[in-house]
């Protein structure tokens, strides 16, 4: 009697267990069933160039492809905003106080870092030369780290920037203390981090936008004056201020807050000239979007990277709707 007994409770705890992963199992089913049908894609515009900035404050290279990461765009070596220009004690040099530094071209080519400047003669050094010290550095009000790319590579920038002071050059690695996105504005999730970009991984604007500030000013500007990771076409002025949730090919964004613009708005990215006025005083004139950037227009919107992948130029650009 007590084997009918101890049969029967098995198979009921048997039929129970079966029951209850079967009704979870449908509960999982119908979960992604009901995501899945919330997620909507509309077509906004498409890639019209993909921009990456090696050094803070340096040219851009265009690129056809890139790699869209957790820390911005990738390019072959070539890391977005991965490179720093710094003074002796660490504290970071860009084109507001060196507007110069706009016409320095860095790229690796065949294990070298290869810098070009205006009247310089081109300098290659070895890419990777991990017996270089560590400097501690100071981007904004964060701390942060980067390994010396060298005494040739800082005698070039030191010659070329001819401010007469020292400058150096590092390299952020992967293993370095990155910086908290969070640090820069509270509306960034704690877990983003970056190298040395001023707040996000990628920065995104359409060529509309800029269209539209040049028609204002009767002056045409290239999209490397305002330095975006990813210019979109096919769209009208200002559509990627309501862009929350961006899909680009695989690669999932999404929208943090606008990017507020400063005097580097105003250094020539042909010349190296710094103006002080133009196009930054038009923007104040009808770019003061944000109560929290107090004078800071908004000109292009900060993005993190939700789903990494690759993007190309051509590439369709979904808004993302629950």
């Amino acid at each position: 009697m007590e084997s009918y007994v101890d049969l029967f409770t098995e198979n009921k705890k048997v039929a129970l267990y079966i029951a209850g992963t079967t009704v979870a199992l449908l509960g999982i089913a119908l979960g992604y069933k009901y995501i899945w049908k919330q997620k909507k894609l509309t077509r906004v515009g498409a890639v019209s160039q993909l921009l990456v900035h090696p050094m803070k404050s340096g040219k851009a290279v265009s690129v056809h492809t890139a790699e869209c990461l957790q820390m911005g765009l990738k390019y072959g070596e070539l890391q977005d905003r991965h490179w720093l220009v710094i003074t002796e004690d660490g504290h970071m040099v860009t084109g507001r106080q060196q507007p110069r530094l706009v016409l320095v071209s860095l790229t690796c080519e065949n294990g070298q870092l290869c810098l070009n400047g205006p009247e310089m003669e081109e300098l290659r050094v070895p890419l990777h030369q991990q017996a270089n010290p560590i400097f501690n550095c100071r981007v904004f009000s964060s701390d942060t780290q980067g390994r010396d790319c060298g005494e040739e590579v800082s005698n070039w920038l030191t010659r070329y920037l001819a401010a007469g002071v020292t400058f150096r050059l590092v390299h952020f690695e992967p293993h370095l203390k990155a910086r908290k996105s969070a640090k820069q504005d509270s509306r960034f999730p704690e877990d983003i981090e970056v190298a040395y970009p001023d707040a996000a991984p990628v920065l995104l604007m359409t060529q509309a936008s800029i269209q539209d500030l040049g028609s204002r000013l009767d002056h045409d500007f290239s999209a490397c004056r305002f330095r975006p990771s990813i210019v979109v076409s096919d769209c009208g002025p200002f559509s990627e201020d309501s862009w929350d949730y961006v899909q680009i090919g695989q690669v999932e964004l999404q929208r943090v807050m606008g990017c507020g613009r400063c005097i580097f708005t105003t250094v020539d990215p042909e010349t190296g000239i710094i103006g002080r006025k133009e196009p930054l005083n038009t923007l104040k004139t009808y770019r003061l979007i944000d109560p929290a950037q107090k004078t800071s227009p908004v000109f292009g919107q900060y993005y993190i990277v939700k789903k990494t992948g690759v993007i190309h130029v051509g590439d369709p650009v979904y808004r993302i709707s629950y």
